[in-house]
């Protein structure tokens, strides 16, 4: 990000490819709609471009400053979605073949069987409070720290630590046989 910072368009590039597959698929999950998720995934993008210039290293950045700071984008950007709608809407009428499709099982019976197992999992997801939900999501998708979680989501390192462990018990037994 320095290097992008001072002028080489070559860092941009080094700092795309290392996260748009993480950004997309976390937009992806939260949003449930490939269109939106492409969408709100280029606006995310253009409004880092848009704030380069006011980007500055943090003080206890430790190599994740920029991952921090994108996230923070993509939670805001989410939540102005999520506020201009005043509802989350439902998943849509085909989400169950989207995902059937993005398979790749050896046998019908394997592709059944992981198939229900996204299933059940993105319902017991779908289930969570949206703060647990985000801050579950930041931990084990996008591998953030408990101090960068509280710095996209805007609360606290305990608050942080309190959501993921009522998330995780929420799972556990929503997914327990």
């Amino acid at each position: 990000m320095i290097a992008w910072t001072a002028g080489d368009a070559g860092a941009f590039e080094q700092l795309y490819g290392r996260h748009r597959l993480k950004l997309y698929r976390y937009l992806l999950r939260q949003l449930r709609d490939n269109a939106l998720a492409d969408e709100l995934f280029q606006d995310v993008w253009q409004r880092v471009i848009a704030a380069r210039a006011g980007w500055s290293v943090p003080e206890k950045a430790g190599g994740a400053g920029f991952a921090t700071w994108l996230y923070t984008i993509a939670h805001h950007r989410l939540g102005d979605h999520w506020r201009s709608l005043k509802y989350r809407p439902p998943a849509p009428a085909d989400a169950d073949e989207r995902l059937a499709r993005l398979a790749d099982a050896s046998t019908p019976e394997r592709a059944l069987s992981e198939f229900e197992c996204r299933r059940q999992l993105q319902l017991a997801l779908d289930g969570l409070p949206q703060e647990q939900r985000d801050v579950l999501l930041l931990r084990l998708e996008q591998e953030l720290t408990l101090e960068e979680i509280g710095e996209v989501t805007g609360v606290g390192r305990e608050t942080v630590k309190s959501r993921l462990r009522y998330a995780m018990d929420k799972l556990r037994a929503r997914l327990s046989p």
